[in-house]
């Protein structure tokens, strides 16, 4: 893997990837590149996953997030010879040209991700949206299973979606299709980074939700999605604000996409849903006001099973099953 070698100076050559024939049943590399973590782990044939490596998303030009990912690859795959690579990644991107351009990363417009990694691994890679991959690990293995027209959502630094219609990806022309982050709730809300206003993102991301209750009275020596959660268990009253305008913000989109698709399972993943005790109140309310129509009520919202696996899961199925998408 002397493309990776060369990207990721200072990894010993224990680390590198072997470019051996493939043989079907191996291991398979999954990617998960996010605004603030670079993970990638081995996925094997039974689920399971090995050597699960994790890397700050850096600041910096655009080669020095692909550093900062060939190391995490590199140290994941080590002397394995794996069957391919699937890569979940934030959004949006463009899954024909193989290349993202994430909100949270502004170093990467265009980045021609699939590709690269398809290069130095001397294997087949698939790129599709991190939630996407989210929503197939929970589709397969996880609060999915037996659902015919299901959303997973990730509610974490950013708010993402996919959409699994039956059985297979919905990911529309460029594969973005579900990105329900960028829905809007809120017609004169605050600028989205992605060139719109009022977008689901800007109010129940984990940043947003701590940057809201920040602006209007918490306080919190190491404030995070984490810390605002133990003060709304505590009672602290704009904690608590905090969850039930991310709680109305998250119904209002889930009862417009259950309109629009026909839903009947929507299962919600991330840093932020790891406080569903918080959540699922304000939310379950916020869904009886908003869900009007018989067939919008009817979609069930329930937490993740897999939580960081998901994505790593439903990346792996997509190499191993190129006709979920």
């Amino acid at each position: 893997m002397s493309g990776v070698k060369e990207a990721a100076a200072g990894v010993t050559a224990a680390a590198r990837v072997t470019v051996a024939a493939v043989t079907p049943g191996r291991s398979v590399l999954a990617v998960d590149i996010g605004g603030t973590k670079l993970a990638a782990a081995l996925v094997d044939p039974g689920g399971g996953l090995r050597s699960r490596v994790t890397r700050p998303t850096p600041p910096g030009d655009a080669e020095a997030v692909w550093a900062a990912l060939a190391v995490a690859v590199a140290e994941a795959v080590g002397d394995d010879d794996i069957e391919g690579a699937g890569i979940g990644s934030a959004g949006p991107l463009d899954a024909v040209a193989g290349t993202v351009s994430p909100v949270n990363i502004p170093a990467w417009r265009g980045f021609p991700v699939r590709d690269r990694l398809a290069g130095v691994l001397g294997r087949p890679a698939v790129l599709v949206n991190d939630a996407v991959a989210a929503a197939v690990g929970e589709y397969h293995y996880g609060a999915g299973r037996g659902s015919r027209a299901m959303l997973g959502m990730v509610v974490s630094t950013g708010v993402g979606g996919g959409l699994i219609l039956g059985g297979r990806v919905h990911a529309g022309a460029t594969g973005n299709a579900g990105h329900i982050g960028h829905t809007i709730v809120d017609l004169d809300g605050e600028p989205c980074p992605c060139g719109a206003r009022g977008c689901v993102e800007t109010i129940t991301s984990g940043p947003a939700m701590v940057r809201w209750a920040l602006r209007n009275g918490w306080t919190c020596a190491s404030p995070d999605a984490a810390a605002l959660a133990s003060g709304a268990r505590d009672g602290h009253p704009v904690a608590r604000a905090a969850f039930e305008r991310s709680a109305r913000a998250l119904a209002a989109a889930i009862a417009s996409a259950s309109a629009l698709c026909d839903l009947d399972r929507v299962v919600i993943g991330g840093g932020v849903a790891r406080a569903w005790d918080v959540l699922e109140p304000p939310l379950s309310r916020a869904l009886r006001a908003y869900a009007g129509l018989a067939f919008v009520r009817r979609a069930e919202v329930v937490p993740s099973e897999l939580d960081t696996r998901a994505a790593f899961l439903g990346a792996a199925a997509l190499i191993r099953d190129p006709e979920l998408v």
